[in-house]
């Protein structure tokens, strides 16, 4: 792990502070001052401020209620991203786990542990997403089996996995899928002839949205859920 995120996530500042630190000196490593932000500290080595200890906290996983607008990256340039509803030293320790469309809202996850993350979004354990779609026309009679047989969406060069289908109302449906294509869901309907008018997604493996988080509001996991999102993977 680079200095520079080590001392971010073991002091609770900033990046930027954590740099700051670094460059006047005061920061420790094995005894030595060290100023290269970008050094690598590895395991066993000891980094000290001010003549204490620093230790990296727990890892930290988050759920949350993504509202449309905001792009589902730590930073951008040219737009706003999820990070901006965290405080500031909360927002550079986590990453997004997966991601959500801009224009999609519902369950995000973020975390800090990449292992976690990796068994959440590897499509090689198959952990379910559940989306809310709201379409533009009523759904041909044949879809269930079509989405269940798989899609060649385009520019794919594999149809899509198995995913499954409920009818709320004639334009209204629940989508459950097992990978994380690009634009998937959006690229599934329309290759049903139809289009997406808004998209929400509710679920991630066992693991719902919690119905008191208003769009832009988050929290930690519970240990519980934090395994209820694995709950589903089918691992190949």
């Amino acid at each position: 792990m680079r200095l520079d995120r080590f001392v971010s996530q073991a002091a609770g500042v900033s990046r930027r502070q954590a740099r700051i630190l670094i460059q006047r000196g005061r920061i420790l490593v094995d005894g030595d001052t060290v100023k290269d932000i970008a050094r690598h500290v590895a395991p066993g080595e000891q980094v000290a401020c001010a003549g204490e200890l620093l230790a990296l906290p727990q890892p930290v996983y988050l759920m949350l209620n993504k509202p449309c607008g905001l792009l589902s990256a730590t930073t951008d340039s040219h737009q706003a991203t999820v990070m901006t509803r965290l405080p500031e030293a909360l927002a550079a320790r986590v990453h997004p786990v997966g991601r959500l469309d801009k224009e999609t809202s519902g369950l995000l996850l973020l975390s800090d542990d990449g292992a976690w993350s990796h068994r959440v979004t590897s499509p090689n354990h198959r952990c379910s997403k559940t989306y809310l779609a709201a379409l533009a026309e009523p759904l041909a009679a044949d879809a269930e089996q079509r989405l269940r047989q798989g899609l060649m969406l385009r520019s794919e060069k594999s149809v899509t996995r198995p995913a499954e289908l409920t009818r709320l109302d004639d334009t209204h449906v629940r989508l459950s899928i097992t990978e994380g294509r690009y634009h998937q869901v959006r690229r599934m309907f329309a290759a049903l002839g139809n289009r997406v008018l808004t998209l929400h997604r509710e679920r991630i493996g066992g693991l719902v949205l919690d119905p008191s988080l208003q769009p832009g509001d988050w929290r930690h996991l519970t240990a519980v859920e934090r395994e209820a999102v694995l709950g589903s993977e089918i691992v190949d």
